[in-house]
């Protein structure tokens, strides 16, 4: 097959969309597949565009065996919401644009986050008359309202009824956990319609290991006990409650435990300038690094910190931190709602905490602290549970079942 995939993030960036859609691609290419990733050029989350890159009407280079098309955007810094739905809209024009003139593909899909790049799938798939399957990692507008971002009512409105339409004119529609489904049946998308294609875990690429002592000595954190979180720092992940937990420890006099938040995002500056003026040194802040070093960063870590505001939206959410921190066999302290706490409980590889509680989130680092046979035992549970379900390969395949299946309906 031909598989033409649209999406807003790749590699070299970092987040989760963009692995997972490289990932697969990559899966599909090995077993024989053409893939055309249409894109743009690296640069989240500033808005800066990554070195070795450019901003340029097209650009083609070629990742893994997959042809990956670079168009032009206006670019934005991941927050604030007007100039992100301006970034959102030229991507939906540019690739929907630069798609009519790629060879017919068998099969077209389109992810989400952004939510336009589900509309540029829907708008190519009509034109070049091809079967449409849309990938629903985020919902909108409602994610919007959950970060406290404001919208005109006829604007809301409008995105209303452009997701009701993106909805039924996609010929399967696949969400990456049990949340997202029930939400959408919620929104009258047929049962039948939808599958479940969960994040994943590239184990042989997060596996266990020791920390590395330069590694440890480089960032400050040896003989510490360190709580990482790996990802975004945006207005959805709550983040304050690092900054209340380590203000707690360091007013109890505890300087064993270290938070380090690796990454970036709309939320890091004031984060970390409010950590600098409180004189927080029991929080280290890296920016944003290197996809390939964030098993370094894991590998140095005791526990692994997953959360997200306290809203009932999130609890939709399936981070896919999840399955790299149990990968790597450290314990987490998951403190999301809803399907992605019943995962980590079930396998046993970690301990829940009420979203922004500072009292849980304390209560769950004295438990790894102090014991850390148990810690131990939910870091190797956790690394049992996503080996046994969540490989990437193999759900790739499952997903490249999916496509040939729509690709011949």
């Amino acid at each position: 097959m031909h598989i033409l995939f649209l999406s807003h993030y790749f590699p070299p960036e970092g987040n989760a969309p963009a692995s997972r859609v490289h990932a697969c691609a990559r899966r599909w290419v090995e077993q024989g597949h053409k893939v055309t990733v249409i894109t743009c050029a690296p640069n989240v989350p500033g808005g800066v565009v990554y070195p070795g890159y450019r901003n340029r009407l097209v650009q083609r280079e070629v990742i893994d065996g997959i042809t990956v098309i670079r168009v032009w955007t206006l670019l934005a810094a991941n927050q604030g919401t007007m100039k992100r739905v301006l970034n959102f809209l030229s991507f939906m024009v540019g690739a929907t644009c630069n798609g009519l003139f790629r060879r017919r593909p068998d099969v077209l899909v389109a992810t989400s986050p952004q939510f336009f790049c589900g509309w540029a799938g829907l708008v190519l798939a009509k034109l070049k008359r091809v079967p449409f399957v849309l990938e629903i990692r985020d919902l909108w507008p409602e994610s919007i309202l959950a970060v406290g971002a404001r919208l005109p009512r006829p604007a809301l409105r409008l995105l209303e009824w452009m997701e009701q339409r993106m909805y039924r004119g996609c010929d399967r529609l696949v969400t990456v956990g049990q949340g997202y489904h029930d939400r959408l049946l919620g929104k009258g998308v047929p049962a039948g319609k939808m599958s479940i294609i969960m994040n994943g875990v590239d184990t042989g690429l997060f596996q266990p290991r020791d920390p590395d002592a330069a590694f440890l000595e480089q960032w400050g954190l040896t003989d510490r006990f360190v709580c990482s979180y790996v990802g975004t720092i945006g207005m959805a992940c709550g983040l304050d409650v690092v900054l209340a937990a380590a203000r707690r420890l360091k007013a109890e006099g505890n300087t064993r435990v270290v938070f380090l938040l690796v990454g970036d995002g709309a939320a890091r500056a004031r984060l970390q300038e409010e950590a600098k003026s409180g004189q927080l040194d029991n929080i280290v802040f890296t920016g944003r690094q290197d996809k390939a070093l964030i098993p370094d960063f894991l590998a140095a870590s005791q526990a692994c910190l997953v959360h997200l505001r306290d809203t009932e939206l999130f609890s939709t959410v399936m981070p896919s931190k999840i399955f790299e921190a149990a990968g790597m066999a450290r314990p987490i302290i998951i403190g999301v709602r809803g399907q992605a706490t019943d995962i980590v409980l079930e396998a046993g590889a970690g301990l829940a905490m009420a979203p922004e509680s500072v009292d849980d989130l304390l209560a769950a680092l004295e438990i790894l602290v102090a014991d850390p046979a148990r810690a131990r035992s939910m870091g190797e549970a956790g690394r049992a549970h996503v080996c046994a379900h969540y490989e990437r390969n193999r759900l790739a395949d499952t997903y490249l079942a999916l496509l040939e299946e729509t690709a011949k309906g």
